[in-house]
């Protein structure tokens, strides 16, 4: 699998690992040490992916990812030291498409970012519109038009999402289901990634039929 990872990792020996393990995957690697480097080094190349440390020097990685989000769509992958539900939490909530929680296994990472990366490639949805309670939504332009006459643009894990569900309105899917089919993984992540991209649709899009489906996953109803 080809293409370039930008690791924003202020810590060497991490970087030199991981640069290792993604070599022999056939991936090419770009290290910045910092928020700042990192930002330029994206605005100067693309990248396939970005691999973000939270606990940077200067500007932290949660701050790193919302500014990248603010013009990119490229996959995040968000690294932290810190066992805390409330920076996955956050790190979610501002795009990042994934986080790992250090210390880690760099195959483990690998398969992480091979899996993100197969999604982000499978974009765009098919070209249609799905109309369910009110709001259409359009494959082809990845947005959604409300019952309101708004039109809100998802993120691109958001709307992957709600396509997923959409396809398959009427039916319970578990939270392993949606992981393994917009994630591309089948349970690297925890159930929370799930929880938090369906509030942040909830959000964004007041009065989405989403129902909770206690103890099982989520449903689209169809109607």
């Amino acid at each position: 699998m080809d293409g370039t990872v930008l690791l924003i990792e202020d810590e060497p020996d991490i970087a030199d690992l991981l640069r290792l393990y993604l070599e022999r995957e056939g991936f090419s690697m770009v290290h910045a040490e910092t928020g700042e480097d990192g930002l330029e080094r994206l605005r100067e190349r693309e990248a396939a992916m970005v691999l973000v440390d939270i606990g940077l020097p200067g500007i932290d990685g949660i701050e790193v990812c919302r500014r990248i989000r603010a013009t990119s769509d490229v996959p995040v992958i968000m690294l932290t030291a810190r066992d805390s539900e409330v920076d996955k939490v956050v790190g979610l909530e501002i795009g990042a498409d994934d986080y790992v929680t250090k210390p880690f296994s760099p195959r483990e990472l690998v398969a992480r970012v091979k899996a993100v990366l197969r999604r982000s490639r499978g974009r765009p949805a098919a070209p249609r519109v799905i109309e369910v309670g009110g709001f259409a939504i359009d494959g082809g332009r990845r947005e959604v038009a409300t019952p309101d006459g708004r039109v809100v643009r998802p993120t691109a894990r958001e709307f992957d999402l709600l396509w997923y569900l959409a396809e398959h309105r009427g039916l319970v899917l578990s939270r392993g289901q949606i992981l393994e089919a917009v994630w591309g993984y089948d349970y690297f992540g925890e159930t929370r990634t799930v929880d938090v991209h369906i509030r942040q649709l909830r959000r964004k899009l007041e009065g989405i039929p989403i129902e909770t489906v206690w103890g099982v996953g989520y449903r689209l109803e169809d109607g």
